[in-house]
């Protein structure tokens, strides 16, 4: 009935799911109609699958189905929404556990509304057995609807949620296959998946950071985010309303010149007027850009990068915005325009203020930079040391063309560049190609190089190819 060697349609997938006979379950959805269960029901032998459907629209119902909440479209309702649902189904069904793979989606949608004043998104879920009488794996998303009517945005759902229950149950071996089967039969820019966590027995194997990689990789999202403890988290959610300094790079490892740019750079961010303490974020960056040799990413060294930045307390942003004006209005947008601090080297101020690199817009580098640096968001420049000699090169020492000259002291009257204070210029002759080297064949020297959290990750973990100093294999 079936052909494998095509994608099915979202009501071929439906149908296949209410055919197999394990899989039963339960469906919540709010905010967006019962779009998932409609295309269940649609399909045909729905009796076969469906336990219950609810849509806890008003919120005394809600609140009396799943307890109260804060916040009604967020990751906490939908984490609540599945385990009430998934419990109640195992506890008043138990006389089928032995047989059955019990599931519980949910779904807490926030649709455009009428005067198309809201962005359209929202979170889905999928607690899930595999095989009766095991354990469930749960598996939630975040969804950004770009459709620009409130009813295509209820189709997309109708069609990603069948996506995402169909593909925890058939195309969960393969995370390769996984992710690229939630937009099945959706046209590319429709929605936009930004975060990802799969867990349970049947994904030990899983590393959500590689998944979050993936989502970027594969053009589901422009940029995800994950915290110090190596959880994948929601970019707006996270930074919402919240001041970040971000520090792009390619860590490869992170050096003492990284610390000393970010030490240095976020004193002061700190002592800027419209700064909240209490509410900052500090990222550190990379590109699938610096992530890439030959348009292929090493997953290995990804995590190694992701551990060294990690052991150091720092969220870390996975992006594909290589223009900075794109990761500064993407952050300006989600953080509601409170103050962005972007930390850069000297020679980044070349590509910059490079005019080729913004032939795509109509405006031009003007365009470009009042759609990142127009807003809230100031850059702190970190000096070099040129070429051999000891001669340091700061702000003042930019030689920029004529005819941005006024742009260029735009920026700098209105506080909106400025030059790293008290940066340690001892270090300026560390460059972590260099570390990275000396790691690799076992070379004497490269720990003081380093932070000493740095060093001591990459021995006991032993990444980037460490090897144990020369001078020890003798006493071997």
């Amino acid at each position: 009935m079936f052909n494998d060697f095509r994608t099915l349609t979202t009501n071929e997938k439906a149908l296949k799911i209410n055919l197999d006979p394990k899989i039963y379950g339960a469906l919540g959805e709010i905010g967006a109609g019962q779009e998932v269960a409609a295309q269940l029901f649609k399909a045909g032998g729905a009796s076969g699958t469906i336990a219950m459907t609810s849509s806890a629209y008003d919120m005394q119902i809600s609140d009396s189905l799943y307890g109260t909440a804060d916040r009604y479209v967020s990751q906490d309702r939908c984490q609540t929404m599945l385990d009430v649902e998934y419990n109640s189904l195992i506890e008043k069904l138990e006389d089928r556990k032995d047989n059955t793979c019990f599931f519980a989606f949910s779904n807490t949608i926030e649709a455009l509304n009428y005067h198309k004043t809201n962005q359209g998104h929202g979170w889905l879920g999928v607690k899930f057995q595999l095989k009766p009488n095991t354990p469930p794996n749960e598996c939630i998303i975040h969804v950004l609807l770009r459709d620009n009517t409130n009813f295509r945005q209820q189709q997309a759902i109708g069609v990603l949620g069948i996506n995402l229950l169909f593909a925890c149950f058939y195309n969960y071996r393969d995370p390769n296959e996984f992710l690229p089967a939630l937009v099945e039969n959706l046209f590319k820019g429709r929605i936009e998946i930004d975060m990802l966590q799969l867990s349970g027995p049947d994904f030990a194997h899983i590393d959500n950071r590689l998944m979050a990689l993936k989502l970027v990789r594969i053009g589901l999202t422009e940029a995800t985010l994950f915290n110090t403890n190596g959880e994948v988290m929601q970019p707006a959610t996270a930074l919402y309303k919240k001041n970040v300094m971000v520090l792009r790079g390619r860590f490869r490892p992170a050096t003492l010149v990284n610390q000393d740019m970010l030490e240095k750079g976020l004193e002061m961010f700190k002592k800027e007027p419209d700064v909240n303490h209490e509410k900052m974020e500090i990222i550190t960056e990379l590109t699938l850009k610096d992530l890439s040799d030959d348009n292929k990413i090493d997953e290995t060294d990804f995590l190694d990068r992701v551990d060294i930045l990690l052991s150091l307390g720092h969220s870390v942003m996975i992006s594909n915005y290589v223009k900075y004006y794109k990761l500064a209005s993407f952050l300006s947008d989600i953080t509601k325009g409170k103050k962005v601090g972007l930390i850069l080297g000297m020679y980044n101020l070349d590509f910059l203020f490079d005019e080729k690199y913004y032939t795509n817009l109509k405006g031009g580098i003007l365009e470009a930079f009042g759609l990142g640096f127009g807003r809230n968001v100031k850059l702190y420049i970190y000096p070099c040391r040129v070429d051999d000699s000891k001669e340091i090169k700061t702000i003042k020492d930019f030689e920029i063309p004529n005819k941005l000259k006024g742009l260029f002291d735009y920026l700098l009257a209105n506080n909106k560049l400025a030059d790293i204070e008290n940066p340690n210029t001892s270090l300026l002759n560390i460059f972590s190609d260099n570390v990275l080297t000396m790691i690799k064949y076992g070379a004497k020297g490269w720990e003081k190089m380093v932070p000493k959290k740095v060093a001591t990750t990459i021995k006991n973990k032993k990444l980037f190819g460490f090897k144990t100093p020369k001078e020890d294999f003798s006493k071997n």
